[in-house]
């Protein structure tokens, strides 16, 4: 048994709250319902002590790939959903993911589709993949649909990856040149310092200043990081607010290369979506309403909410985008074209597949520039702390010499 709070309406129209407790989602609303009750939301206390652990585990995405194509493959050769899913559930390593898929035959056995069942658990089932569902259910083309969801998720996995691969790389490089110029700093050059002390002649200038960039980081590294941390923090809230959350995009878009690289990502991310889920027979406005959701950026979300309260007073898809100048106008453009040709999802594919390529055309510039970039910072900065440390050494060996 696991707690449960739920949001609902009286047959006043009255919002009640509260916590209830049940075996899954579907047996919560159903008692809800027999209370007289319109549900509004229904969501697992995960705080509760009785809910089992590993139900709060996290369903990577290699799972709903898998989980995605070997479904269709078993729907398509004929094998009942029930069926198909308790086989899955008997193969499927990860504990959490085991636990949403018996959440799901359960629920599908006490009387709930596919795509309802697979709205209960919203964190793990994005509202495309439950529309998709949805759509095929209605459409009778199931298995159809549930493998192109698995390709949609290769394809976003796959751009993730590339992505991921070029930052990685000079952030891990860029946090062993800082850790090792600290290390420099507060360790190293102390020793130094204590023998530079012994010589009666003057320290070369570059030297002092090293020696003074020293001492202020041992004095004030502790307090510095600290300042660091709560500025992060501080940052970390802001950001998290609504307005927060859209400046940082916004200065996303304007970061110098970076910013075309993201820009690209978006509009690649947005009409794969959208695609996709025109292609699967999902309203346009609920396609737009769930690729504003999914966009992962809030400019890309504030323009197609715009769109779609253009739609609904009549207009196209194309011009309400484009003049968000958010979009390039190639994609409006083959957007508009599309629209009137009745093609809107193979223009959509099309934009898609061109903007991957552009994307990792430009991971793959960027990595190959980043790493000279790299080996020259590190050869300046770390070279220099060490002639700047040696020089003292070199002038009084001259002396010596003469």
């Amino acid at each position: 048994m696991a707690t449960f709070r739920y949001v609902a309406k009286d047959q006043s129209g009255k919002t009640v709250t509260g916590q209830t407790q049940g075996e899954s989602e579907l047996s919560i609303v159903q008692q809800l319902r027999k209370q007289g009750l319109t549900i509004l939301s229904v969501d697992v206390d995960e705080s509760t002590a009785g809910l089992p652990r590993r139900r709060r585990r996290r369903v990577k995405s290699n799972d709903l790939v898998v989980f995605s194509r070997q479904l269709a493959t078993m729907v398509d050769a004929g094998l009942p959903l029930i069926q198909s899913l308790d086989a899955l559930h008997d193969q499927t390593d990860n504990p959490g993911f085991k636990a949403v898929i018996g959440d799901l035959i359960n629920a599908i056995e006490q009387g709930a589709s596919f795509s309802d069942a697979l709205g209960q658990h919203s964190k793990v089932f994005s509202g495309l993949f439950v529309n998709m569902v949805r759509a095929g259910e209605t459409s009778g083309t199931l298995a159809e649909i549930l493998d192109r969801i698995a390709g949609y998720l290769e394809a976003s996995a796959a751009l993730q990856r590339k992505v991921k691969a070029a930052v990685i790389y000079p952030a891990v490089v860029s946090a062993m040149a800082v850790a090792i110029t600290i290390l420099l700093m507060v360790k190293v050059i102390p020793v130094f310092e204590k023998i530079y002390e012994s010589f009666d002649s003057a320290l070369p200038g570059p030297t002092m200043v090293l020696l003074a960039i020293s001492k202020f980081m041992r004095k004030w590294m502790l307090p510095t990081v600290g300042a660091l941390v709560i500025g992060l923090v501080a940052l970390r809230m802001w950001v998290n607010t609504e307005m927060g959350r859209f400046k940082l995009d916004q200065f996303k878009f304007r970061l110098p290369v970076f910013g075309e690289l993201i820009k690209k990502i978006c509009v690649s991310r947005f009409t794969r979506t959208l695609g996709v889920l025109v292609r699967s027979g999902v309203p346009i406005l609920s396609a737009l309403d769930i690729v504003g959701k999914t966009a992962g950026n809030k400019l890309v979300e504030a323009a197609v909410n715009e769109a779609i309260e253009e739609i609904k007073r009549g207009e196209n898809i194309a011009e309400p985008l484009a003049a968000s100048h958010v979009f390039p106008p190639m994609v409006t453009r083959m957007i508009s074209v599309g629209e009137c040709s009745g093609k809107l999802e193979v223009m959509l594919e099309k934009i898609s597949d061109f903007y991957d390529d552009q994307v990792n055309a430009t991971v793959a510039g960027l990595t190959s520039l980043i790493e000279p970039l790299l080996i020259a910072f590190l050869g300046i900065v770390i070279g220099g702390i060490v002639i700047c440390m040696f020089m003292p050494l070199f002038k009084l060996s001259t002396l010596v010499t003469k």
